[in-house]
């Protein structure tokens, strides 16, 4: 294997998932689109770089040199900065400009690099500091609580906490689904019905779009 990590939920309520590992090797793989944005400190031959990155609307390839220490921080839908707009880190990795001692630049302040046990202070830090924010109408939303606002105020906070439409989150949170019932050896046939596909080519694009591999390539577990 050449990635060696570790992961583990997070104390922090604005954050999905904390992420350590280090690369064994160069390598690469099929990297699935992403509707979450991450928070990256990369560590290779004596350099720390501070990354934004991501979501990323269509899968791709991720590749990665032999030696560095990767800490991901993996914020929640709807958690923005609200100064620096979701959209403008859209199928993109933002290098954060560095400080000295290792420290960086966010915001218009500058923040000493975390690590895997205090991640959880960073990001309340953070918060504290309004850098980052939640938008709770991205979570009624996607559970179908439809807010008693205007539809155009609807989309507008959406796309403002995500960068994405409503309808680009529900497409990928279903690819997403029928990509786990593949993975669990259920039928191409039953993971139509499930998820509700038209026919087996418009699930294949959908997981060629979203996840990088076709539904036959999923049940053989992405031979």
């Amino acid at each position: 294997m050449s990635i060696l990590y570790e992961e583990r939920l997070s104390d922090a309520p604005y954050v999905e998932r904390v992420t350590h590992g280090r690369t064994a090797s160069d390598g690469s793989a099929i990297r699935p689109a992403e509707c979450h944005w991450h928070m990256v400190f990369v560590n290779h031959m004596g350099g720390t770089h501070p990354v934004i990155v991501g979501p990323w609307t269509t899968a791709g390839v991720a590749s990665w040199a032999e030696g560095a220490e990767i800490l991901w921080v993996k914020f929640k839908l709807g958690v923005f900065m609200p100064r620096l707009p979701a959209h403008n880190f859209l199928n993109a990795e933002t290098i954060l400009p560095q400080g000295a001692c290792r420290s960086f630049h966010l915001d218009g302040a500058v923040w000493q690099f975390p690590t895997y046990e205090n991640v959880d202070t960073f990001v309340n830090q953070l918060v504290r500091n309004e850098v980052l924010v939640h938008d709770p109408l991205v979570d009624h939303v996607r559970h179908g609580r439809v807010p008693d606002m205007p539809s155009r105020t609807v989309r507008h906070r959406f796309a403002q906490a995500t960068g994405l439409t409503q309808s680009h989150v529900y497409q990928w949170e279903r690819a997403q689904q029928a990509a786990v019932l593949l993975q669990q050896g259920t039928s191409i046939l039953d993971t139509l019905e499930a998820t509700g596909y038209f026919d087996q080519p418009h699930l294949t694009k959908a997981l060629k779009r979203f996840v990088g591999q076709t539904p036959a390539q999923l049940l053989r577990g992405g031979e």
